[in-house]
């Protein structure tokens, strides 16, 4: 007699608050997990941008070289470089290790608010309010971006790219996506100003989150609306918006000081997390565990499912 198979536990979704980061850089622009999420960065007001460990709460590193406040910000695949961008309309290539600026990119006409590598880290891509995506290329000294793409009839809030796809989200209510390999441009109207845009981790859907407090779930290849999810407050702010570790669950940042589950297929509210009393201004996503992170005011909080037992610390740390 053959025994059924176990069935597989449900997805827990992170809400045991592990840690908060006292991160003293003003106001937390953005936060963001490196690429295995053992570090994060933290891009503050005060124009310095920090690299931590979320897990053990411990600051390692700041970079100062901005004039103004630091927006968005990036670590490349080998975690050996990072990219910043900011109100003082430049994008900046930095050293890990040493913490140096190798490189300034200038050329956009107003704040950049989102900047993310290529796979292969060897192109930043940054989006600004002047309306334009621009693509430099870090190994070359040219100063001039080698693409700009100015499709986009208002400010570029928010930026993703996968391997082949740039996915853009602009004020004017639009998500584009640049199809690389076939030198095409699809464009998606969403009608609200859209402030932050992501692609599924499977690559068949794009979420967007717009002013008009929804999310919306779209099918990447022909645009279908897939699910809405509502109950959280956007209507001011550029807030972050993801999906889960394994997309089972849709997450946005809120003016309420709460961040908002909901499950992805189902579109029902899963839990409402509540972070702190200000707006929730950002959020990322652990890549491969039930892991968050929000920033509120000048804190980060790191949040794990409550199964998770807190990494023993050896005696004498």
């Amino acid at each position: 007699m053959a025994f059924p198979e176990p069935k597989p536990k449900k997805p827990e979704l992170p809400k045991k608050l592990v840690q908060n980061l006292e991160c003293k850089q003003g106001a937390v622009r953005a936060v963001r997990f490196n690429v295995d999420g053992n570090y994060c960065l933290t891009c503050g007001s005060d124009k310095s941008l920090k690299l931590w460990n979320p897990h053990k709460g411990t600051l390692l590193k700041t970079y100062s070289g901005h004039g103004y406040e630091v927006l968005d910000a990036a670590g490349s695949f080998d975690n050996s470089q990072l990219c910043s961008c900011g109100a003082d309309k430049t994008v900046v290539l930095w050293d890990v290790a040493s913490g140096q600026v190798i490189r300034k990119f200038r050329g956009h006409a107003g704040k950049v608010n989102c900047v993310q590598f290529n796979e292969e880290a060897t192109v930043i891509l940054s989006g600004s309010i002047d309306s334009s995506v621009r693509c430099w290329d870090c190994r070359s000294r040219r100063p001039d971006p080698i693409q700009i793409l100015d499709e986009a009839k208002d400010g570029v809030s928010s930026l993703k790219v996968s391997d082949y796809e740039i996915l853009s989200g602009s004020v004017d209510g639009r998500v584009r996506r640049y199809d690389l390999r076939a030198g095409e441009l699809y464009s998606d109207y969403v009608g609200s100003p859209v402030t932050s845009v992501c692609f599924s981790k499977d690559g068949q859907c794009t979420l967007a989150a717009s002013l008009d407090s929804t999310l919306r779930l779209l099918d990447k290849d022909t645009g279908e609306l897939l699910g809405e999810y509502t109950g959280h407050k956007n209507t001011a702010y550029k807030l972050d918006c993801c999906l889960s570790e394994k997309d089972t669950h849709v997450a946005s940042c809120s003016e309420d000081g709460k961040v908002y589950f909901w499950d992805l297929v189902e579109g029902s509210l899963m839990l409402s997390l509540p972070v702190g009393r200000g707006v929730v201004q950002s959020l990322s996503f652990h890549p491969s565990k039930p892991g968050l992170l929000t920033a509120t005011e000048g804190h980060v909080q790191f949040w794990r499912e409550e199964s998770h037992m807190a990494e023993e610390q050896p005696p004498g740390c």
